[in-house]
């Protein structure tokens, strides 16, 4: 049901007290105008800035001007006429013993007159001493297709003021309606509005700016970042794998109607060499589907306090769940879930619970990409299948990809790929990630400019020359890894 219908049969069935959850005022009184209407019950309304007002703004006959929470609670039990109050800021009294003792009242004398008193206010809980008189609801936010009316609706009042048409694509319109998911009606109306004011236009480009400004409203204090700068398929060198592998599920994922027997992708792990470009892949995974990227941060999470660690993980992964179809995005993951001795259940052990009780039960379409460069660490829950959709392994690249990286860096700094050697320079880099490539092109810059000379291939050449790869320092651990990945995962090129 809806939730003029809900609330309709709350007032119906006489409940004394409704706790309304919703930071969306404009809308909550709204939805209670129509309830009035359908209930046949006159509406009042009150606030400390305004005081006691009918529904429509009008003056009521006879009030006192009261502005403080006792003083309007004392005239409603005084007040005979059975009606529906929406009272806006009676919520902030709540630790008050006498507010709370009036509000029992009204609920203990509801069988003489059924006023029904509406509390608004966000995050709001009910006191002990009102749950047997109180009911607490939650206002339910815009669906896709009351999202896209609001689209519609926006579009052609700033049409009606510019007299011209906004210009808009269908596919455009579908996938700003899916990244409005989980915002309040007055919200999405706001970030509406700013996607077509400036240029009258609605396209993929408006995007990032309309994820950006949902994030911030939803903005959890350091736990989860929004990545910005997502990365194109194009920009990351091999992996021809995991883009086939992403490619297939693209489709499934953004849609609203799966095909019959696949259920959306949940995610996947990157296993890999430290450098080989996992963060760059899972950066590139937002960017390929066109969706939010958002960073958990494990270090931003523990809390010396027991159970916030997991509750900062909670609300993390909720709010992840709001932004939804989003990435969410774990880099280095053992370092968080690395396994503890003792059976105390350390925050490592809770956190990991919490984490596998989301992945199992989660319906929001967010797509989990988690990387890691010690499989050691990580736990056996973790790994076991069904968890992840896939764990692919990111191994070196090889040499036509070594080339592909020496092209993307060198055009990424201002350089034109053609004047240099790059099948030379991808046989000198063999062991090579693909950051430590980066950095031999970085530091040859530096030196040619200390030299005043150009960039030239001899400049690369000599600082791979100089420069041992991790596949050397830590060849021992390189080949455990590449060991159990050979029989466990599924190679990323």
């Amino acid at each position: 049901m809806s939730d003029l219908e809900d609330l309709a049969l709350l007032v119906d069935a006489r409940t004394p007290l409704i706790f309304v959850d919703s930071s969306d005022a404009a809308r909550v009184e709204d939805v209670f105008a129509r309830v009035a209407t359908r209930c046949g019950r006159p509406l009042y309304r009150w606030s400390l800035a305004s005081g006691l007002s009918r529904g429509d703004g009008t003056a009521v006959p006879g009030d006192r001007g009261d502005n403080q929470a006792a003083d309007i609670l004392a005239q409603i039990l005084a007040q005979h006429e059975l009606a529906l109050f929406l009272l806006h800021d009676l919520a902030r009294y709540l630790e008050d013993p006498l507010t709370v003792s009036q509000l029992r009242e009204i609920g203990l004398r509801h069988t003489q007159v059924p006023h029904t008193l509406v509390l608004v206010g966000s995050a709001l809980s009910v006191p002990a001493e009102l749950r047997a008189v109180a009911t607490r609801v939650e206002m339910a936010l815009p669906t896709l297709d009351e999202l896209k009316a609001l689209v519609l609706e926006e579009a052609q009042a700033w049409g009606a003021r510019q007299q011209r048409r906004v210009q808009a694509t269908q596919a455009a319109i579908t996938a700003l309606t899916r990244n409005l998911l989980g915002l309040t009606h007055a919200d999405a109306r706001r970030l509406i509005r700013n996607a077509i004011a400036d240029d009258g236009v609605l396209s993929d480009a408006d995007l990032p700016a309309v994820q950006a400004a949902k994030y911030k409203l939803l903005d959890q204090g350091g736990v989860l970042s929004f990545e910005l700068n997502t990365t194109k398929m194009a920009d990351v060198a091999g992996l021809a794998t995991l883009k086939r592998w992403l490619a297939d599920r693209r489709d499934v994922f953004l849609s609203d109607t799966p095909p019959p027997g696949l259920d959306p992708p949940k995610g996947l792990l990157l296993l890999g060499v430290q450098g080989g470009g996992k963060s760059l892949a899972a950066k590139s995974v937002a960017g390929a589907w066109g969706v939010a990227l958002l960073r958990l941060d494990f270090a931003a999470l523990y809390n010396k306090f027991y159970g916030e660690t997991e509750r900062n993980l909670r609300d993390a992964l909720k709010t992840a769940g709001v932004m939804s179809p989003c990435v969410l995005w774990i880099d280095e993951i053992e370092k968080g879930l690395a396994s503890e001795s003792g059976d105390d259940g350390g925050p490592g052990k809770r956190i990991l619970g919490t984490l596998l009780t989301w992945m199992a039960e989660r319906r929001d379409k967010v797509f989990l990409v988690a990387t890691a460069n010690d499989i050691a660490a990580l736990p056996p829950e973790l790994l076991r299948k069904g968890r992840f959709d896939e764990i692919f392994f990111v191994d070196l690249p090889k040499p036509e990809v070594r080339s592909a990286i020496f092209a993307i860096h060198l055009k990424k700094r201002g350089q034109d790929p053609a004047a240099f050697d790059l099948p030379r320079l991808a046989q000198a880099s063999d062991g090579f990630s693909g950051a430590e490539i980066e950095q031999a092109v970085v530091s040859a810059l530096y030196a040619a400019h200390g030299r005043s000379e150009p960039l030239s291939t001899d400049g690369i050449a000599h600082e791979l020359s100089v420069t041992r790869p991790l596949s050397v320092v830590m060849a021992e651990k390189m080949n455990y890894l590449r060991s159990w990945a050979q029989s466990r995962s599924v190679s990323a090129d």
